[in-house]
């Protein structure tokens, strides 16, 4: 049978009553811990300093006479200052690790209602970190409605959450609203993303040391950087700012200045101190975009700054201290560019800890619809013009935008540029067929033009062959005509046309200042 073993403090004010008959007529924790019905300690272990001794057998002395089946046994210990955390912790841990335990044979409790509220709390924390494997167990007076020698009550706390339904909903509630915070609220279906994001969330929680963030240009890389700085200050890890640059705009002497700062008179220009970037993300998060644009000079004393907190501005010879959390992204292979001596390996190693790889679009084709709505929400509260797709449009746009046709790629960035084109394009609200099909032809215009140029010189013969036979009266060509061709685009000039499928005798192609070919 399983024993119930119980720890605590002598409780020097609680547990004091005197040494005649009178005592048993005050509430005594310790003693009446002992007396409950629904609870039989096998074994209390009480600590004590050696000022405490007498009352610590007066205790035992008492607890024998109405506990005959309780063992209590005495533990001494030296506590100058039981008010001090540091040393109150550093003796109760030394207790819990030297202590024999068999949680296989015993189940253990602590008594908190005794010792300082020092004490109290370094039992709590011992027993969550687990070098107490014990629940927790307060006890409390008798209610007045009760008998002046009832032994009051006890309730038993366990720290393991997981026991506790409620609890574990709430924490359950909150990890689903973080994940979404990360996601801004869009519903993403992909669930190589999706467990991404999962794991983003623990390490952004749980660790300061730097990220790397993969992937191409508008996959969301500085989004995701910020997003994850909002988290942690709305958990209180930060009382800094959010610090942003893109590596590739910093050349020269500026490139040091702005991340590290410079002193007045450092070079030819600089009237003024700068503090830098680096200090101005204090406290906060440094954004370092682009990171493998950086120089040799700036990997050197950024290396530097994130391993010691510390570094040297442009022209200055006394070091200056910052303490951020980096946060790197890169649409370039730094593992490449190591191997070619153009970025430094131990800064890789240093940055390489927590890596991230962020899909295209084109990967993540089941979230085009979600991040659709999103975009179009995003407009609305951007402007304050609500806009929604006609049935068949929306049909229309996500089509195109799922099929091989659609390349994205500038990813969520060009996403959001389409959706913004066509709710400016909205009639009275409603996005059209008419409006997703233009949007459609410029697309498709966008991405060819960003084909190789031999791929563009056979797309253009094909262009003119297929007009060629789609018109046949260069004389008497109109716009609709144009314009089912799908080789055509509003808004720009028809000189293009003119220059690349144009017969010398043809005179004019509808309104000849508003299409142009798409070659």
């Amino acid at each position: 049978m399983r024993k119930t073993v119980a720890f605590g403090f002598v409780g020097t004010v609680l547990d004091y009553a005197g040494r005649g008959s009178q005592r048993w007529s005050k509430w005594r924790p310790t003693l009446c811990l002992c007396q409950q019905e629904s609870l039989v300690i096998d074994r209390l272990e009480l600590l004590h300093d050696a000022r405490s001794r007498s009352l610590f057998e007066t205790l035992k002395r008492d607890i024998a006479s109405v506990s005959p089946e309780t063992e209590v046994v005495g533990v001494e210990i030296e506590l100058h200052n039981p008010w001090d955390f540091e040393e109150v912790y550093a003796c109760l841990h030394d207790f819990a690790r030297g202590y024999a335990f068999q949680a296989d044979k015993e189940d253990y409790l602590i008594h908190i209602t005794t010792g300082t509220h020092v004490a109290q709390i370094c039992w709590f924390l011992l027993a969550e970190a687990r070098y107490l494997p014990a629940r927790l167990i307060q006890s409390s007076p008798p209610r007045k409605k009760e008998r002046p020698d009832s032994p009051g009550a006890v309730t038993i706390i366990d720290l393991d959450l997981s026991r506790y339904n409620a609890i574990a909903s709430r924490f359950a509630e909150e990890r689903q609203q973080t994940l979404d915070f990360l996601k801004s609220g869009i519903a993403t279906r992909n669930s190589h993303f999706n467990r991404m994001i999962e794991q983003i969330e623990k390490v952004a929680i749980k660790s300061r040391a730097p990220i790397l963030l993969n992937g191409p240009t508008g996959a969301g890389k500085s989004f995701l950087a910020r997003r994850i700085f909002e988290l942690k200050q709305a958990r209180h890890q930060f009382s800094g700012a959010f610090v942003e640059v893109n590596c590739a705009t910093l050349r020269g002497d500026t490139a040091m200045s702005t991340l590290f700062g410079h002193v007045k008179g450092a070079f030819t220009g600089a009237r003024e101190s700068r503090e830098g970037l680096l200090r101005s993300a204090n406290g906060g998060m440094l954004f370092l975009d682009e990171i493998g644009e950086l120089g040799a000079d700036e990997q050197a004393m950024l290396l530097k700054a994130i391993e010691e907190k510390t570094f040297y501005p442009f022209g200055n010879d006394r070091q200056v201290s910052s303490d951020f959390q980096l946060i790197a992204g890169t649409v370039r292979d730094l593992r490449q560019l190591v191997a070619e001596g153009k970025f430094r390996e131990d800064l890789y190693a240093r940055i390489n800890l927590w890596t991230f790889t962020l899909p295209g679009l084109r990967q993540r084709q089941e979230d085009i619809e979600p991040n659709l709505d999103y975009e179009v929400e995003r407009h609305a509260s951007l402007t304050g013009d609500s806009v929604r797709f006609n049935t068949e449009a929306r049909r229309a746009w996500l089509a195109f935008a799922t099929s091989p046709q659609a390349t994205w790629r500038g990813n969520f960035r060009e996403l959001s540029a389409s959706v913004t084109r066509m709710a400016t394009f909205a009639t009275s609200g409603r996005i059209t067929l008419d409006t997703v099909e233009d949007e459609i032809n410029r697309l498709r215009y966008n991405w060819q033009e960003s084909r190789p140029p031999r791929l563009r010189r056979c797309w253009a013969q094909r262009q003119k062959t297929s007009i060629s036979s789609t018109v046949c009266n260069w004389n008497t060509l109109s716009l609709s005509a144009a314009r089912q061709s799908r080789f055509l685009l509003p808004d720009v000039n028809c000189l293009t046309f003119r220059a690349r499928v144009k017969p010398a005798s043809m005179t004019r192609i509808g309104y000849a200042n508003t299409w142009r070919v798409l070659v």
